[in-house]
């Protein structure tokens, strides 16, 4: 097997790139999240670290355990470039996935994997991802990144959850609500660039930003390692952008339907990356959403898509506070 995710050795450097502290410790999303237990050859079972309140299992952690599952199905020379996947049932967080891998085919510069996530004897997710030999081009372009404040002159989600909690005018409901929030686990850091008012109903533009990267240290590794990682990341508060013009209606239900990413360039998941999400579309009860993950020095790694089911009530409510 060629990605031990878990089993890396780091390369003793911190996330500025200097010597990791002592007692800098290893991302849980290594340790445990996307450590998967093999069973047979391509055959696989994942754990649950966090489950969110819906008590459905996470989108990002089936997968990212999925790409992990893949991974180990390839020589360490290939890359990830691709993945496009399906949620077809929901999770049940009380039982653990099984993942089987099928190689469906191994080419000289690209080879295709396609995984199925089972639980109950059923498909819950189908996946397929796609790696690549390193090949060098010239035909090479890009966007430019967006200009935003960097993450060291911004508040962390817990932080400005606790900002909202302090106001004494906070309805009950939502201080429940927020005190849920805080207390969940995500082995995520999360800085928001202009956090919108959460109580606020006022339709805002389909386009928010984030710094995320993942808590804990995880060092220079297998490319494949960072791309999982960016995998669970990339499915936390995606969709959620489809919403912000609707910020009048409750949801009654939302959860991903597909999520398809593509890795462009090396980049390190335990670093500062710029999540820029935007929805071009909603309707029929589906919400779609774009993604694109910025390292710090401008270089688009990652693109991602996803279409979500999203049901509101009919009525819109009044203001929150």
């Amino acid at each position: 097997c060629h990605v031990h995710v878990g089993s890396q050795p780091g390369d003793g450097r911190g996330r500025r790139g200097s010597a990791a502290p002592a007692g800098d410790l290893r991302s849980v999303l290594i340790t445990s999240v996307l450590n998967l237990e093999r069973l047979e050859v391509d055959l696989f079972r994942g754990q649950h670290h966090w489950v969110p309140a819906t008590r459905r299992l996470f989108g990002g952690q089936i997968v990212g355990q999925a790409l992990v599952a893949a991974a180990r199905a390839v020589s360490r020379d290939l890359q990830a470039h691709s993945l496009h996947c399906y949620f077809v049932r929901a999770g049940d967080p009380k039982v653990p996935v099984l993942y089987e891998v099928e190689r469906t085919r191994t080419g000289k510069s690209f080879s295709v994997r396609s995984v199925k996530a089972i639980q109950h004897g059923k498909p819950i997710f189908i996946c397929q991802a796609s790696f690549q030999l390193a090949q060098q081009s010239p035909v090479q372009h890009q966007f430019t990144m967006p200009t935003v404040p960097p993450p060291e002159e911004l508040l962390t989600q817990e932080e400005l959850i606790e900002k909202f909690l302090q106001n004494p005018n906070l309805a009950e409901r939502y201080r429940k609500h927020l005190n849920k929030i805080q207390a969940e686990d995500v082995p995520i850091d999360i800085k928001p660039v202009n956090p919108p008012d959460i109580f606020c109903t006022e339709s805002q533009e389909p386009k928010q930003f984030f710094w995320v990267r993942a808590r804990g240290y995880i060092g220079e590794t297998d490319m494949k390692v960072h791309c999982c990682v960016a995998a669970y990341i990339s499915d936390y508060a995606f969709l959620g952008t489809a919403l912000l013009p609707h910020r009048q209606y409750n949801i009654k239900f939302m959860v991903s339907l597909d999520h398809s990413m593509w890795f462009h360039a090396p980049f390190r998941s335990d670093h500062w990356m710029l999540y820029e999400c935007e929805s071009p579309w909603a309707g029929g009860c589906r919400g779609l959403v774009h993604g694109r993950l910025w390292r710090r020095d401008g270089v688009l790694a990652v693109t991602c898509t996803q279409e979500g089911v999203i049901r509101v009530e009919q009525n819109p409510n009044q203001s929150k506070l």
